[in-house]
């Protein structure tokens, strides 16, 4: 088992066929002791006791710095440390930049972006005293390619600033033994997609899909896992594709 004997927080895995449920469980899988938040806190309460004894579910509103210092105050009294951090909580909107309003911009770039800031900073003084850390950020193929399949331009910018924020806490952090990497998904089937994708639309995507077939949540779970272990060791302020091909750079 790769993470016997450490601690996890995944933001955003309460949802049943999400990427973030699918890391939780994988986790647990691997020995850790997982602490799941979500804005809904009975989802993430049930997700937890779902993974069994040992694991516990937090609400936490990523979008604000309080709630999240909240969760890791929490987390950490739990579990009495914290190595891994996963910010994998996420919206998308699919609609055009003229269709953005401010309301809306401000909503995906806050969930999406600045929730990521927000998380990272309620935990990493503890990884700091520790002098280590994993930290996983949830990016996109969409910030890549400049638009993916169902997230507007607000998505994409939002995703592509999660990028630049994780380089840029690699190169801060690294003295202080703390890894952050981030993952970019392609089309991945979850709720987020589930019910919008029709026949039609999945044959003219997977024409441009080398590995023929759309990825499921358990395929990005397993890039988590890896940022996670001591495999990815020498490994920070790194871009790890999950497309199956799709965006080849």
């Amino acid at each position: 088992m790769l993470l016997t004997d450490k601690t996890a927080v995944i933001s955003g895995a309460a949802s049943a066929r999400g990427i973030g449920r699918a890391t939780a469980r994988l986790f647990a899988e691997h020995g850790a002791r997982v602490a799941i938040l979500d804005l809904d806190a009975a989802g993430a309460a049930q997700a937890a006791a779902e993974l069994g004894e040992g694991h516990i579910g937090i609400g936490c509103n990523v979008a604000d710095l309080a709630s999240c210092r909240q969760a890791a105050e929490q987390a950490i009294g739990a579990f009495g440390k914290i190595d891994i951090l996963i910010n994998n909580a996420g919206i998308s909107q699919p609609v055009k930049t003229m269709e953005i309003t401010p309301e809306d911009w401000q909503r995906v770039v806050d969930v999406n972006m600045t929730g990521v800031l927000y998380l990272s900073q309620a935990f990493i003084p503890h990884m700091r005293a520790r002098k280590q850390g994993s930290i996983a950020c949830m990016s996109s193929v969409s910030a890549q390619r400049g638009g993916g399949i169902f997230g507007g331009p607000h998505y994409s910018a939002a995703k592509a600033g999660v990028l630049g924020l994780a380089k840029a806490m690699a190169r801060e952090l690294g003295p202080d033994g703390i890894r952050v990497n981030s993952v970019t998904p392609g089309l991945i089937q979850t709720d987020i997609t589930g019910g919008k994708l029709t026949p039609e639309m999945k044959t003219e995507i997977l024409k441009g899909i080398p590995l023929n077939r759309l990825g499921d949540a358990i395929d990005v779970a397993r890039i988590y896992l890896f940022l996670a272990s001591d495999l990815s060791a020498y490994v920070t302020g790194a871009v790890i594709d999950v497309n199956g091909g799709m965006l080849i750079h």
